[in-house]
């Protein structure tokens, strides 16, 4: 599903990415169109096989449905292309990153592997309001390094229209309130003492690193906004750790 994500959003973003990210390999030449095409379509095939195989029902429709709105998002159709309207691009992304794959994925190992009745935990809650916040950060952030690109292809992205410094500090609040969100869950879960230490201490410490290095980020420069961009998937998957541990 990420493949093909990713990949139909190269295809449909190859004269954007030739400016935004030209050591993509398509943008750099490294693959043929042909080819980036026949993978992109090799993915969902592969991932629609895949979970049917599988059989579990919350797989199938997580699949289908994302697939659907990533192809709404890149596709360069009437009434699709979604990317080029920043309310409806963040919303879905919002969307995805929030609830769709979140509450998929839970109901999957709930209902179809553990065969539980369906209860929603307090540590998944804790995550849905984390992600709540953490999500449109991520919305926001993946635009500043492209406004180039995007202005020059008529791609109205939010930081194309308010300014990448603005967005970028915008970015930083979610992150940052992402995390006091679950710096406040941990110390006020029914967990062990020594856990809920690690859930909070772990949580001051990736805010800490995020706020860290605000000050090295150049939001003008393309590459140290991407690095900023990595830094946060990189804190994201530290916070997968640590909320599962909140009860």
């Amino acid at each position: 599903m990420v493949l093909y994500a990713n990949g139909v959003n190269q295809v449909f973003n190859f004269e954007i990415d030739k400016i935004n990210k030209p050591y993509l390999p398509l943008a750099a030449g490294k693959l043929s169109f042909r080819t980036s095409a026949f993978i992109v379509a090799l993915a969902a095939i592969l991932g629609l096989g895949f979970n049917l195989m599988i059989g579990s029902p919350p797989l199938i429709w997580n699949f289908v449905v994302c697939v659907t709105l990533w192809t709404c998002y890149s596709v360069n159709l009437p009434f699709l292309r979604w990317k080029q309207y920043p309310v409806m691009a963040s919303l879905l992304i919002f969307v995805c990153g929030t609830f769709i794959n979140p509450i998929a994925y839970f109901l999957h190992m709930q209902t179809f592997v553990l065969k539980r009745p369906l209860v929603f935990t307090r540590s998944f809650i804790v995550f849905l309001l984390f992600m709540s916040f953490y999500s449109p950060g991520i919305a926001l952030a993946k635009d500043i390094p492209d406004v180039e690109g995007d202005i020059k292809h008529g791609v109205d992205s939010f930081a194309a229209r308010l300014g990448q410094k603005n967005i970028f500090w915008i970015c930083v609040f979610l992150l940052e309130m992402a995390f006091g969100v679950a710096f406040l869950a941990g110390a006020s879960s029914s967990s062990h003492f020594w856990i809920k230490i690690v859930t909070c201490l772990g949580n001051v410490v990736l805010g800490s690193i995020l706020w860290y290095q605000t000050k090295y980020v150049d939001v003008t420069n393309p590459a140290s906004t991407r690095s900023f961009y990595s830094l946060i998937w990189k804190l994201m998957m530290g916070s997968y750790v640590l909320l599962p541990l909140i009860r």
